[in-house]
């Protein structure tokens, strides 16, 4: 079976690289019986021995990974998630994220936004259970971290009509915080009153439940689609003073979400960690000597707003997952330059760095050789642990680490997770 990217399963982003490079970004065994010994991370001669990172995501939207199609019973849903941490157990994994806010939505009761619609089929409809609660205590029983996953800006995928939207949905009594863009529907970054409610929103999960962190993945301004404009003219118009150009002001933005956003979280609940896995391409080097030695054809500084390296060096996060989606080799984005050079960021500033996998690209059907060679991964996880800055790993996604369709997942348990390891 050939998988499409992530960005296309969660947003459906176009032309990430250079049209002459090959490939595209995002585009079986259940493990032997648990060592009981202690074990860390183990990297080069004189490393110091960390605990290691091992998760997987659980995608909700459009149902990806869980549930697995709408309309399921509050019993159904919740076999399946447990079997997902399970599933996490039997790999070796120590850490879950997973996603509770995919469309401006929520997965646990009494949220200030709607039930998604991930759930039942309709959203605002009540499925009868509290999946946030449930898969943090089940989590925690396992030794588990669940981290929960949460998109800021997104409202709707499938339409631009906050009519459309369920009854007393902020965007829908608030049409003026939302852009419609190449056919979805975002809130409006631009505006401080929306910032403040993402946080809000987001922040309230954080008050019910004791999550092992707050995880954001990479979508913040939406990703560029050729001939489409985002339309906060007017929001530039009544802040954009003082900032050079509209990039400089929607960097700010979002640098004021992150900043703001961590502040907050530790204020509110210090165990609890905030990272961030963006797409891997910060910019080029031939674009900015600071870049990594890639020429992918979006970068999030530029084209996202998204100034990831500087959220890192100003110690906003506690750790940063980028999604290094290619292999190794590849021509415009090659796997064994983006790993070194994130290294590189997060070297002394107390960020923990975790590499994001592709695992969904594992395919024996794949177009790519690379991908269809089962020991592709476990050499990304080689490759890693020659850089003591990296401190686990997180594979997209908990579909394909039930299913493993070329081996690779088992590839990696058997090579690098021979034993269970506390997360930190």
């Amino acid at each position: 079976m050939a998988y499409i990217g992530r960005r296309n399963l969660l947003a459906t982003a176009a032309g990430v690289l250079t049209a002459a490079a090959t490939g595209t970004a995002h585009g079986a065994a259940h493990g032997a019986t648990h060592s009981t010994a202690p074990a860390t991370a183990h990297g080069p001669a004189g490393r110091a021995a960390v605990p290691e990172f091992r998760g997987m995501w659980i995608a909700s939207v459009h149902n990806v990974d869980w549930p697995s199609r709408t309309g399921l019973s509050a019993a159904e849903q919740r076999a399946e998630l447990i079997a997902l941490l399970d599933t996490a157990l039997r790999r070796r994994l120590n850490a879950v994220v997973l996603q509770v806010r995919p469309t401006a939505d929520a997965m646990w009761p009494g949220a200030k936004e709607p039930w998604s619609q991930w759930l039942t089929g309709v959203q605002g409809r009540d499925p009868g259970w509290d999946p946030l609660g449930t898969a943090v205590t089940e989590a925690h029983a396992r030794g588990l971290e669940l981290h929960a996953w949460f998109n800021p800006y997104r409202v709707a995928n499938t339409h631009t009509d906050p009519s459309r939207l369920a009854a007393g949905h902020p965007a829908r009594t608030n049409p003026d915080w939302t852009v419609p863009y190449a056919g979805k529907l975002y809130y409006n970054p631009g505006l401080p009153q929306v910032r403040r409610f993402v946080q809000e929103a987001m922040l309230d999960a954080v008050a019910r439940y004791p999550v092992d962190g707050v995880h954001w993945d990479d979508y913040f301004y939406p990703y560029p689609v050729e001939g489409q404009h985002f339309d906060d003219d007017a929001a530039y118009e009544e802040y954009g003073d003082g900032f050079a150009s509209r990039a400089d002001w929607r960097r700010h933005n979002t640098d004021t979400l992150v900043r703001e956003m961590s502040e907050r979280l530790r204020a509110l609940r210090p165990g609890a960690r905030f990272g961030v896995s963006p797409f891997a391409v910060w910019r080029n080097d031939d674009r900015d000597p600071l870049g990594s030695p890639t020429r992918a054809g979006v970068g999030t500084y530029d084209d996202l707003y998204a100034d990831t390296r500087k959220w890192v060096t100003e110690g906003w996060l506690d750790y940063i997952v980028p999604q290094c989606y290619w292999h190794i080799g590849h021509s415009a984005a090659d796997y064994a330059a983006l790993v070194p050079w994130w290294a590189r960021t997060v070297a002394g500033t107390g960020v923990d760095l975790y590499i994001g996998e592709a695992l969904y690209r594992c395919d024996r059907n794949s177009e790519t050789p690379a991908w269809r060679d089962p020991a592709e991964l476990t050499r990304h996880l080689t490759l890693a642990r020659g850089h003591a800055e990296v401190r686990g790993h997180v594979h997209f996604s908990a579909k394909q680490v039930v299913a493993d369709p070329n081996g690779a997942m088992g590839r990696v348990v058997t090579d690098h997770y021979q034993a269970v390891v506390p997360p930190r």
